[in-house]
């Protein structure tokens, strides 16, 4: 039995809907399901004036998704250089999220961020993801406060390395001065390796730390003997010239002190002292003088000559201590005979000497007389000479006489066969001449004619480097003169 009721048309259109209504429902599911968004936040970062743009990207699927054509202005994100992004899949009720960031420095106004999500698992495809971030607001780093000078805080190098001096002072991190600081790097000359008094400056070196000149280097030479260097906070006004022993001191104003300004700067001790040798440059000239003294030109007047130097002068008994300042000069005069003489003085070998009588000295002069009965020898020796040892012998008989500066000596020899006489000064260095006796004709035949024994005069001098000389015998009225040198005047000089 059919029924055609209108009750029975109505309930099979609504059925039908039912159906398209499901049917469609079971189509556009899947298509609901998959989802990603984004969003951005920007904070200020007041130490640098950046701001910080965090974009998050969720993903409400079950699968991974990954990003694609990602763009964001006005610069990239951090992570982007990494290669293939992913947004997590969706877990426990939770979406994933991937988190990018993006620094914005100067004048921006906003932030963007554009990319696609594929989820390879069914490859469905989204391509609306996108957000904007205002940057509107300002954002500028805090200005740092300055610090007055004696609150800031540095760290410093120190060195000494042979004949310099070098050291580096640079300004913490994050410290802002008020006003530029002074450091200076100075030298000096010391009497001794370890400190002590007084000092001279050698040479110095200042620069100043600034906010823009962070760091500083200094230097500065050394001098070749003994030495102070010091670093300290200050500038060239604060050099102190000459350390003396109640004079003032930089104190804790050097650099690495453990209290005070100079604690302020970390690093090693910014002092040193050291030193090889005195800085002083004695000096001795020793000059023998023709009348048997010896001149000791002392000195202290070399390059490096800051101090005082004593020298001590021995010779036998004889002894004499010299101060001698720098810059200057000073001659000691030793005794004739005294001996050898030895000069001492602190960073000098000592120096020995003995007398040697000088080419530039004036010679005795010899007269030889002959009357046929006396053979008269006169040896007359010059003022300012040492006295001069005559040893002359006639025939079988020697006379020995010493004659003094300024003074003559005459010996006499009864006249015999012997035709000449030997005339030797032993202390002068000369051979021995022999000088014959001519010109008259006598009885006993003393000083008759004979040639056979010329005297043997000197021409170049001795071997052991004894004076020129020259001879001439003079016939007159009986006798001879005979000249061994020729008379010199000779005065040392330094």
């Amino acid at each position: 039995m059919k029924f055609n009721s209108p009750l029975r048309r109505a309930a099979t259109v609504l059925a039908g809907a039912l159906i398209g209504f499901g049917g469609a429902a079971v189509v556009t599911a899947p298509a609901s399901a998959h989802a990603s968004t984004v969003s951005g936040k920007a904070v200020c970062d007041t130490a640098t004036g950046t701001r910080i743009v965090t974009w998050t990207l969720t993903n409400d699927y079950p699968t991974d998704a990954t990003v694609a054509d990602l763009t964001t202005t006005p610069t990239a994100v951090e992570k982007a250089a990494a290669g293939n992004l992913v947004i997590p899949k969706s877990a426990h009720g939770r979406d994933g999220e991937l988190t990018l960031t993006q620094q914005v420095t100067g004048d921006a106004r906003e932030a963007t961020i554009s990319f696609t999500s594929i989820w390879s698992a069914d490859g469905y495809v989204d391509e609306h993801n996108s957000a904007r971030v205002d940057l509107s607001e300002p954002c500028a780093p805090v200005e740092t406060p300055c610090v007055e000078a004696g609150k800031a805080t540095f760290h410093h190098t120190f060195g000494v390395n042979g004949k310099s001096s070098t050291a580096t002072v640079s300004l913490d991190e994050g410290v802002k001065l008020c006003e530029g600081e002074p450091v200076t790097l100075v030298s000096y000359f010391t009497p001794r390796p370890q400190f002590s008094v007084p000092q001279y400056e050698f040479d110095r070196d200042t620069g100043t730390i600034t906010n823009e000149q962070r760091s500083v280097t200094l230097e500065v030479s050394v001098p070749d003997c003994n030495t102070q260097v010091d670093l300290f906070f200050g500038s060239d006004k604060d050099i102190i010239s000459e350390i003396t022993e109640n004079g003032p001191r930089y104190g804790d104003k050097k650099l690495g002190s453990k209290s005070g300004l100079g604690a302020r700067s970390k690093g090693p001790h910014g002092w040193y002292n050291g030193g090889q040798q005195g800085c002083q440059t004695p000096a001795v000239e020793p000059l023998s003088q023709c009348d048997g003294t010896i001149a000791l030109n002392l000195s202290n007047n070399g390059e490096i000559s800051r101090y005082a130097v004593d020298f001590t002068v021995t010779a036998g008994d004889f002894r004499k201590t010299v101060t001698i300042d720098a810059g200057k000069g000073e001659t000691v005069t030793v005794p004739a005979g005294a001996g050898t003489v030895t000069v001492s003085a602190e960073g000098m070998d000592d120096v020995t000497y003995d007398w040697e009588r000088s080419e530039d000295c004036e010679w005795p002069t010899v007269i030889v007389e002959n009357d046929c009965e006396t053979v008269a020898i006169t040896v007359e020796n010059p003022k300012g000479v040492t006295p001069a040892i005559a040893k002359i012998t006639y025939g079988d008989k020697t006379e020995t006489m010493t004659v003094a500066a300024g003074k003559s000596e005459q010996v006499a020899f009864k006249l015999g066969r012997a035709t000449y006489a030997t005339i030797d000064l032993p202390e002068l260095g000369v051979e021995p001449i022999k000088a014959t006796l001519e010109g008259l004709e006598c009885e006993n035949g003393g000083g008759g004619g004979g040639k056979a024994d010329e005297p043997t005069l000197p021409v170049t001098g001795p071997v052991a480097g004894g004076i020129a000389g020259g001879a001439a015998l003079l016939l007159l009225a009986g006798g001879a003169l005979f000249l061994i040198s020729r008379r010199r005047k000779i005065t040392f000089t330094a």
